[in-house]
């Protein structure tokens, strides 16, 4: 009898390296694997799955490996599909070249990626006709996190193997600080190797470009005018005022420009990145899911008297693992 598995021609597969999980092209893929497996299910629809975490080591039904793949991302090396029915050696059509990783994709991006992943968010639903729900983040925040995957798979320059656009940029910044380079220093470092690279280089020439566009993956802050003698911030109510309303001085030296100003960084986002990255989420988690108590031993403030009486107070607060209150625990701590 003919048998379609054993005959299957490979497609074009470099979706299964494409770090954006995001990407309609990995979302497309993800579903030509699926349809080619329903052909070799078991009765009970069960089948390996070869999601990073799983590695094709456990079986789990059709719909829970499209999550998998979708959250986890597909095994890179498993290129022919071999335990889901497909020949060893399947023929590879010209014009498909089947390649382990983009032309400028390396371990280094990979990391990259994985981050851009976590700084984005995920939000899957696996019984919906569409997995990937990418109406729930607001456009403008969607468009950015595009324009820095698009940074990601774009090469410093053609033919480019070792960097990407995004991996050069931050590599760089992050010797300027190591290093304390003077702004001036670091444009002129700008402009040399913008020249020294071949021509269409995706070098950044201008410290605000470079900026601009590390910018739109960071957490930000907000910038709150102070009174010259810290009476009050000119915040909420008082954003306005061109005066202090208790001392009375002038809110500028000149014109628009501050006596003095503060930068404040908002802690909601910050907690909500804790919590999309996988990694730091197990670790928020770790002092109720993972912490061995043991009597007279301090490994964590969870291990406190301050804290565990909280906790007696507001047991439906405690109980779940994910409740982070800090100002709350350090008050009571000092009380």
């Amino acid at each position: 009898m003919f048998n379609l598995t054993q005959c299957v021609i490979v497609m074009d597969r470099r979706w299964i390296s494409n770090p954006d999980r995001l990407s309609a092209e990995y979302e497309k893929g993800v579903g030509e694997f699926v349809t080619f497996v329903r052909g070799s299910l078991d009765v009970q629809g069960l089948t390996k799955c070869p999601c990073n975490r799983c590695m094709n080591r456990e079986v789990h039904h059709i719909d829970s490996v499209r999550y998998h793949l979708l959250i986890y991302g597909f095994l890179k090396d498993y290129i022919h599909w071999t335990e889901h029915g497909e020949q060893s050696n399947p023929q590879v059509p010209l014009g498909s070249p089947i390649q382990d990783t983009p032309p400028c994709m390396n371990d280094q991006d990979d990391e990259m990626a994985e981050a851009l992943r976590d700084a984005a968010g995920h939000a899957y639903d696996i019984w919906s006709s569409s997995d990937l729900l990418s109406d729930m983040r607001p456009p403008a925040e969607q468009a950015r996190y595009d324009k820095l995957f698009e940074e990601l798979h774009n090469p410093l320059y053609d033919d480019c193997m070792k960097f990407s656009a995004l991996t050069f940029i931050v590599k760089l910044m992050n010797v300027k600080v190591l290093y304390k380079w003077s702004d001036r220093s670091f444009v002129a470092l700008l402009k040399l190797l913008h020249e020294a690279l071949p021509v269409g280089n995706r070098c950044p020439r201008t410290y605000y470009e470079t900026r601009k566009l590390l910018c739109d993956v960071g957490l930000g802050y907000e910038h709150i005018d102070v009174c010259k003698h810290d009476c009050t911030l000119f915040y909420n109510e008082h954003k306005d005022d061109d005066v202090c309303p208790i001392c009375g001085v002038s809110r500028y030296v000149w014109k628009k420009i501050p006596h003095k100003r503060l930068r404040y960084f908002p802690i909601t986002p910050r907690l909500k990145r804790l919590y999309s990255s996988k990694h730091t989420a197990r670790a928020m988690r770790w002092h109720k899911e993972q912490r061995l108590e043991e009597d007279g031993k301090l490994r964590h403030p969870a291990d406190g008297e301050a804290w565990k009486k909280f906790d007696s107070l507001y047991p439906e607060f405690a109980g779940d693992p994910r409740s982070v209150d800090v100002w709350s625990r350090a008050l009571y701590g000092n009380i």
